[in-house]
Formats: structure tokens, sequence, C-alpha cells
């Protein structure tokens, strides 16, 4: 049976919904007739004069010489190999169940993606994304809130796993204003773009795809290694164990400004790999705005973010209240029932020449329940650096450098304090402080297509925990795109 607070979070749920599903119907009736009429004739020139007998008769049949026009069709691919260590580090406490290990370690990522797309009629766009990976986790992904490696997934293991990483319909509804060039890539056929339009996408993706974007931080195939800078590190965003989910968002563009809302479906269990296709039970909510602005010449943009997560979760308090009156070990699987999640987040990114710029993001979330599907982390802060190579003559080469704060709220420092395991955390014994990073690296364009990154990061107090480390990471990637 679900608390007054339930009620009136799904009470709020329903309002979004039914207002993003009414800004999908007006948007569509006033576009329809544009979209739906039929297709402009394409012009051609003419052909030069021939006997009859050297004509080529295409005989095949309209709809297959249709579906097999090379500019309907988009396939891109993409390798990442991540190789991590950390060398042994200080500790003043033994090593927890969910601990860091304060031994050397290594460990390594290997992904590989292709980006499929189809252009089934006007305005739309179908993406498949068969993937595959391969993995070592150190320390069996425990012991940080920011973990060091943005590939690693909470399933991975030595064993090669193919799957579908994403598969979804994108509809454009151009709704007038300027048109954009817009190159071809992973997952985004070229052309020209309307700076008015309503974007409808459907089915399996992930949810950072369309929300929580930032020029320079964002993606750790190319970007920085952390999850704490791939992404809003509180929002706790709804995803599989792999970091992918099913549900549809809607997009509203009108030249500088762009609003989004997304309904998204959890995993059955905390940080699970199978998920919950029962959207109007569990889900993940997010709404957000974006506005891209020019300061002093220069482009940026600045987006706030606000996320509702209702699953089947544990409280820390209600854990903390178990425990005490059965005498036992805190545990948030012992309390877990339908619950809510809510935060938002605000990220900036913004140019500062035509080479450099420098970017930011705060997230928060109300920290009462345990983390569900993404990073254990309660607040974050981080800030940063990103320049190309072009005063050095390496146009194409990248260097970064990003400063990360992240935060537990104060029911989850009591409960791993009592000994309590989250997800990723349980040193079995907790002195508090906030965890710090520093994060940089250097991107080298070795070969067209081809980049190879040297990274390294500094951690001070991982796990929250003053008596542990500082810990250094070093890592080198590979990344290729074709």
């Amino acid at each position: 049976m679900l608390d007054a607070e339930a009620v009136s979070t799904n009470r709020s749920i329903c309002f979004l919904s039914k207002v993003a599903l009414a800004l999908v119907a007006g948007a569509a009736s006033l576009a329809l007739p544009a979209w739906a009429g039929p297709a402009a004739p394409e012009v051609t020139a003419a052909a030069p004069a021939v006997a009859p007998s050297a004509v080529e008769v295409d005989r095949r049949p309209a709809w297959l010489a249709r579906a097999l026009r090379p500019e309907d069709w988009n396939v891109n691919f993409q390798a990442t190999y991540i190789w991590q260590m950390h060398p042994s580090f200080a500790t003043q406490i033994p090593d927890g169940l969910h601990s860091l290990s304060s031994q050397r370690e290594t460990g390594d990522t290997l992904t590989a993606t292709f980006f499929l797309g189809y252009r089934p009629w006007r305005g739309a766009e179908l993406f498949f994304n068969p993937e595959m990976i391969q993995s070592v986790p150190m320390s069996n992904l425990h012991g940080l809130g920011g973990l060091s490696n943005g590939e690693n997934q909470k399933t991975g293991d030595p064993t090669v796993h193919l799957y579908s990483a994403r598969a979804f319909l994108r509809q454009t509804i151009k709704l007038g204003g300027d048109e954009t060039p817009v190159e071809a890539g992973a997952n985004q056929f070229g052309g020209q773009v309307s700076s008015r339009r309503l974007v409808v996408t459907v089915g399996q993706m992930a949810l950072i795809d369309i929300f929580d974007n930032n020029a320079l931080a964002h993606d750790p195939r190319s970007q920085f290694f952390n999850w704490a800078l791939m992404a809003a590190g509180a929002s706790d965003y709804a995803a599989d164990a792999r970091g992918y989910t099913v549900g549809f968002a809607v997009e509203y563009y009108r030249d500088d400004w762009a609003l989004r809302f997304g309904h998204f479906a959890q995993p059955k269990e905390s940080n699970g790999l199978a998920l919950d296709y029962r959207l109007w039970a569990h889900f993940g909510e997010n709404l957000e705005v974006e506005h891209q602005h020019a300061l002093w010449g220069r482009t940026g943009s600045v987006r706030a973010m606000t996320f509702l997560n209702y699953a089947r979760m544990g409280g820390f308090g209600d854990a903390l209240a178990y425990a005490a009156s059965t005498g036992s070990t805190p545990a948030v699987a012992d309390v877990r029932r339908d619950r809510a999640k809510l935060g938002f987040g605000v990220n900036f990114d913004q140019s500062l020449s035509r080479d450099a710029g420098f970017f930011g993001r705060y997230s928060w979330n109300d920290g009462r329940t345990e983390t569900y599907a993404f990073a254990e982390i309660d607040r974050s802060l981080t800030a940063g650096l990103a320049m190309r190579g072009r005063l050095w003559f390496r146009p194409r080469d990248h260097i970064a450098a990003a400063f990360v704060q992240n935060d537990l709220s104060d029911p989850h420092r009591d409960y791993l304090a009592a000994g309590g395991l989250g997800q990723f955390l349980g040193d079995g014994q907790l002195s508090y402080r906030p965890e710090r990073m520093f994060e940089a690296y250097y991107s080298f364009n070795a070969l067209v297509g081809m980049w190879l990154t040297l990274d390294g990061q500094y951690v001070v107090n991982p796990g929250y925990n003053a008596d542990r480390g500082p810990v250094k990471f070093f890592g080198v990637r590979l990344h290729i795109e074709i």
C-alpha cells in the first residue's frame, strides 16, 4: 500500500505525462498536413538521348527500389578498449566487503558497436545498435561513488556478451524556422534540420542519449572516463545493468530553446539487468529545458532537469530502524517497497575560443533511498576545461581536466557507518568526508578515425571514507570510429 508521499507523487507523474502527450497531439495537429502530404518529386537531370536498346530498365518493384536507396541507409561502427590500474594505497581500516581493494589492481573493458539506421518514410529514422562487451572490473565495481571507467557495466565479466543496446524509432515533424545543416554520424542522418520541430523517440535507448547532454563531458569513449563526468552523478537515471532502457521521449525545439519529457522503464530489481516493462507501475521520468546562447560571440548551452524515479526501493531510515529493532546489520533489501526518488540537475558548456571551452554540472537527489540504477552519489559538483590541439599543430587532439566532488545524504552516511552495504559502497565503517576527484586526459589522433588516450585520476576519500586513500588511477584508451 502506497504512503501519502507516493500517492502525491503518482498524481504529479500523471499530470506530467498528460502535459507531454497534449504537447505531442497539439504540435502534430498543426504540422500534420505538411508532414503527411505527398513527398516532393525528385528533380533529376535530363538523360541523354540513346538508342532504345541501350536503355537499362530497373525491373525491381518500386517499393524495393526505394528501400535500397543509399541515402536512406546509415552505417557506423565504434570500438573502444580501456585499460586501467591503481597501485596499492594506504588505509587505516581493513578492506570491507564492498571496498576498493587497497592492493595493486588492474581492470579493462572492450566494447564494439554497430550503428545501423534506415529512413522508412519522411521524417522517420529507425536505428538498431548491436553491441558487445568483455570486461574485467576492478574490485567488482566496488569502493567508489564516482567509478573510474564509464565503459564498465554492472554485469561485466571476462566473457564476451552480445546484446541489443538500442532499437528505436525517431520521428521528426518540422514546424518551420531556419534550416541548419547536420553531418551524418552514429545514429544520425546527414541533411537539414529545422530550428522549430517536434521529435518523438520510442523504443530501446539510453536515457542520457537525450537528456543531460554536455559537449565537453558526456562520452567515456572519447572524453572523460569517470562516471561522475559522463552524466549528472546524483540522477540515478533509469537504466538496466548495462545502461539502457525502454520508453519514449518527446522533444520540442523552438529556435534557441528546447523542452524535453521522457518516461522510461526501471529494472525489475535494484541495479538488475531485466527491465520492468510495466511503465505505469514503475518508471523514471525526466523533464528538461535547454537554452543555447552566445556570450561575447562564443556559443554555449545551459540545461536544467528534474527527475522522478518510482520503483521498489529500500529506504535508509527504514533499514536503520528495522536493524535497531532486530539487533541486526542494516540492509536496504529488508525494507523494499514502492517509493519515489526526486532530484534535479543543471549543467552548462561554454566556448572560450575556437578551440577551448569549459563546463560544469550540479545534481542533487533526496538521498532517502538506495541507489537503484546508476551511481552511489546523492550530490555531485563537477567543473572542467577542454581544448583542441590546434595551438601545437594537432587540431584533432584533445586535452582536458576536471574536478569532481561527490557527497552523500545524512541517512545514507548513517546507513554505511552502521555497516550497511550499498550497491557500490560498504567499507564496514565510515569516517565520512566528501569524495573528491581530479581527472585529466590527453587524446592523440593517431590515424583517421583512431585516437589513443592517456588518462589519470586522483581520488581523495575514496568511497567517502577519510580512513582510506588517496588512490591514483592510470589509464589508456584506444578508440576507433568508422
